[in-house]
């Protein structure tokens, strides 16, 4: 009797073994996993619309484009080729950037306002300690200090390496200096020339230091009717003194010059010193050239 208990007992168990079998099969026990799986999809990445590193300083710094406004007419202004010999104009590009966000009415809708406030970081750096925002009131003034961050970290002068009456050896006041292996043999130059020739910016304004005005460009071309109404607008608003060219000694391989070239109307403003940046001048200055562009 208890043998044929146990018997019986046995083919329950098995019975109810075969039916888990049968109904999870290996086809159901897929099915059920598949089932619980997570289903991947590609996610685009975020672009940030506010920015753009058009490339890197011998040194490995970014060098960043900063944009406000939509439109499609784009004005670029640059700061710092000059590195720490022109700090102000890196920190005037910085202050330029706070006004436009804090008024971004002032942007008419067709237009994309550009600023590089660095473009030469290895330069900066050599002499604040950085290459990004820093306060002025760090900031070396001694001429000795402020003369070794003009060049780039292969020790080339960024505005004697573009290609408008280039030469591997250029003058900077009475001194020589390298204007690089080749025209724009250096990744500072190479990156805002390419940003240019990508973007095609309908105007450009370079601040240097420091002189205190307001300069054309052209490279055995004239001076297009739109660099010179920039020239005078920006002069007008900032009273600064507007000049047709810079004649204190010969410049061979100026980013300006090079614009005029290539037929993209520019000009230069050189600060009146190597310290302050002038803003209220300045600013009168960058409202005439929207303002301008706004008509």
């Amino acid at each position: 009797m208890i043998k044929n208990s146990i018997i019986v007992i046995l083919l329950i168990i098995i019975g109810f073994g075969g039916y888990y079998f049968f109904k999870n099969s290996p086809t159901d026990i897929e099915e059920n996993q598949n089932e619980n799986k997570v289903i991947e999809t590609e996610i685009e990445p975020v672009v940030d619309k506010t920015k753009t590193v058009i490339g890197k300083s011998v040194g490995g710094e970014d060098i960043t484009a900063y944009h406000y406004g939509e439109g499609e007419t784009e004005i670029l202004f640059v700061g710092g080729i000059h590195g720490g010999y022109g700090w102000n104009t890196a920190l005037l590009g910085y202050e330029a950037m706070d006004y436009l966000k804090a008024n971004s009415n002032i942007i008419a809708t067709s237009t994309k306002v550009t600023i590089i406030p660095v473009l030469n970081p290895d330069g900066l750096k050599t002499v604040v300690g950085t290459s990004k925002k820093f306060d002025s009131e760090t900031a070396p003034t001694e001429k000795e200090e402020i003369e070794k961050g003009r060049f780039n970290a292969n020790e080339v002068d960024l505005n004697r390496n573009f290609d408008c009456d280039w030469a591997s050896e250029g003058k900077w006041q009475d001194k020589t200096v390298s204007g690089g292996t080749e025209v724009f043999s250096e990744p500072e130059s190479k990156a805002i020339k390419n940003y240019i020739e990508k973007n095609n910016p309908i105007a450009v304004i370079v601040w240097y230091s420091a002189s205190g005005g307001v300069y054309s460009s052209s490279c055995h071309n004239g001076i297009s009717d739109t660099t010179k109404d920039l020239t005078n607008a920006y002069a007008g608003a900032s009273e600064y003194t507007g000049y047709d060219e810079f004649e204190s000694y010969e410049i061979k391989g100026d980013l300006t010059n090079w614009l005029a070239k290539i037929e993209v109307p520019a000009i230069s403003v050189l600060l009146t010193d190597h310290i302050d940046t002038e803003w209220e001048k300045n600013k009168e200055g960058i409202m005439a050239v929207l303002n301008y562009f706004a008509k």
